[in-house]
């Protein structure tokens, strides 16, 4: 089992590493980072393709609808059955094309065993992870670092490409524009072994500022 998010030691370690980090942590408050527990590597991976682009209410719907397909819209189907489903099908439930194709080629390296059951995938360091999932139509980088901070809750997760992790820095450190991934990866550095939680706390930095904005 790799190192997942400990919440005291990663406040303890970001206070001492990063003044600003440490200021950061006394406005936001306490980590609070979603873990989900993963049981259906198939279905988390079908959601997680279907919220691409896409609110959450409107991921949300579609997902009960591609699950309703096989008879439980709350329960993901198994894979298999997915490979003999005409696109047309999966386009009615709200897929677009790219992702109707992406749940497919998902169902198969499933099935075929080409993508590493869960239980793998949990032993695997964070770089394995990512270049297991990225096999995977339709899923690139980021949804796979999501995969790795919200779903095995790993503790050392720097998604560089992120938008609102780039701004969150720029906002904290009060610089005059967003940081570069290169540059935010370098930083991240001293983070090290906690880059989950600066993550997450960069992430609140961004909303703070979206709830200080006149409406």
């Amino acid at each position: 089992m790799k190192a997942t998010i400990n919440a005291q030691a990663a406040v303890r370690h970001l206070k001492k590493a990063a003044p600003v980090m440490a200021g950061l942590i006394r406005q936001v408050g306490p980590l609070r980072v979603p873990v989900k527990q993963v049981d259906d590597l198939f279905g988390t991976l079908v959601d997680a393709i279907t919220a691409q682009q896409l609110s959450v209410k409107a991921a949300a719907t579609i997902y009960r609808r591609f699950c309703d397909l096989y008879g439980d819209p709350d329960q993901a189907p198994d894979p298999a059955s997915v490979l003999g489903t005409p696109e047309a099908s999966l386009r009615a439930v709200g897929l677009s094309r790219a992702k109707a194709l992406a749940v497919v080629d998902l169902a198969n390296k499933v099935v075929t065993g080409t993508l590493p059951p869960l239980a793998e995938l949990t032993a695997m360091d964070n770089e394995q992870v990512v270049q297991s999932l990225i096999k995977v139509r339709g899923i690139g980088r980021w949804t796979a670092e999501m995969f790795l901070l919200f779903q095995l809750g790993r503790a050392d997760v720097l998604p560089v490409d992120d938008l609102g992790v780039r701004k969150g820095f720029m906002l904290a450190y009060q610089l005059a524009e967003m940081p570069s991934p290169r540059a935010l990866l370098a930083h991240g550095e001293c983070w090290r072994p906690h880059r989950s939680a600066a993550t997450w706390y960069l992430w609140q930095a961004t909303r703070l500022n979206e709830i200080k904005q006149p409406g």
